[in-house]
């Protein structure tokens, strides 16, 4: 029984959404689902998947919040 857990920023993948929609979460679901299936043989309903989201300011990069992380790489930094 595999269970796979996805952790993912609340952020949307667009500009007027805050987090992953619904339908986005459902495609992540099925996609790992699919995936188990075809490279281990693994059952669709005997596979679980988790999705976790991260507030923004709980993660870094390169030993930066990564707001300021992305702020300092747009700025070319």
């Amino acid at each position: 029984m595999p269970m796979v857990t996805i952790q993912i920023t609340r952020e949307g993948s667009a500009p007027d959404r805050g987090a992953a929609t619904a339908e986005e979460k459902a495609a992540l679901i099925e996609g790992v689902s699919q995936l188990l299936l075809d490279v281990l043989d693994k059952p669709l309903d005997s596979t679980f998947v988790v999705i976790e989201e991260v507030e923004m300011e709980n993660w870094g990069v390169g030993g930066l919040p990564v707001a300021e992380y992305r702020r300092r790489r747009a700025a070319g930094g």
